[in-house]
């Protein structure tokens, strides 16, 4: 310890002076600076560098568990605890999150469907139960919004639509995507709020004919869609929030990009024990 002291010191204090306050021998501090690196020193160095280079390619998203998640997938033994030290030791900080907005409007006079899920939103196999949102996006051109369904099983998104009005088209839109990826099945629980796109009798058809059973949260309750609250809050933080879109079109390729590439294929989701949801559900 008092060698390094001295070493980290010695720009500032002649190392005689040092060596003679902290009692240690110049040819003793002489030698120690010829040694070689530990094995711990070696160790630490190697882990720095792949902890930063994980950091880096996650653009600052990943925090502690899912780094030491992804140097597990690696074959590198290391506790999350030491990752947390080597991060802090690098300056290294995740992203913090912020206040999602609603932007879905409630208030009117159409039907509603019961609540079906009742906050449980656990599935055991794909395509039991999907959600549904709307979040708006603002570029320089004005607002655009994005509706996306999820499969809760895997977290995966299985259907999304971009459009610059919020309409029943941009809801019908991403179901129907999700409809000819996961090829029509049948009796599949699809739940959203209670927005008026959601209640629209476009919408409620396009669910009649696609054999699915239409859930609505309550009026003014996101916990009654949480799991697609927290997939917006995480788009925001970790991509929306972070860049200034000149156009839709440049905000448009950038969200199908974090989803496809990013999201679905890459992001390790903590609600599936930090699995890649693709990777976790074709492994079911």
């Amino acid at each position: 310890m008092r060698h390094r002291f001295i070493d980290a010191q010695k720009k500032t204090w002649p190392v005689s002076l040092m060596c003679g306050v902290l009692r240690v021998s110049r040819s003793g501090y002489y030698d120690w600076t010829g040694r070689s690196p530990s094995q711990r020193a070696q160790s630490n160095r190697n882990l720095d560098q792949r902890i930063r280079e994980i950091f880096t390619h996650h653009r600052q998203r990943y925090g502690v568990p899912r780094v030491t998640d992804a140097v597990h997938d690696e074959g590198i033994r290391c506790s999350t605890n030491r990752v947390a030290r080597r991060m802090q030791a690098l300056g290294l900080k995740a992203i913090q999150a912020k206040t999602f907005k609603v932007t879905t409007d409630s208030t009117h006079s159409k039907p509603v469907a019961p609540d079906l899920i009742e906050q449980d939103f656990s599935a055991a196999a794909p395509n039991q139960k999907w959600v549904s949102d709307i979040s708006d996006v603002w570029t320089d051109e004005g607002w655009l919004y994005l509706a996306v369904v999820m499969d809760l099983y895997s977290r995966a998104i299985v259907g999304w639509s971009m459009h610059r009005r919020m309409t029943q088209h941009l809801v019908c839109d991403a179901l129907t995507m999700a409809g000819v990826r996961r090829h029509c099945p049948n009796d599949t629980i699809l739940h959203s709020d209670r927005g008026s796109q959601y209640c629209s009798t476009r919408y409620q058809r396009l669910i009649l004919n696609h054999g699915l059973r239409c859930s609505m949260g309550r009026r003014a309750n996101c916990y009654d869609n949480a799991a697609m609250e927290s997939f917006f809050h995480t788009l925001n933080v970790e991509l929306v929030h972070r860049e200034r879109y000149a156009t839709r079109r440049r905000a448009q390729s950038s969200i199908f990009a974090s989803i496809e590439t990013y999201y679905n294929q890459q992001r390790k989701h903590s609600a599936i024990g930090h699995r890649i949801p693709m990777q976790f559900e074709q492994a079911a």
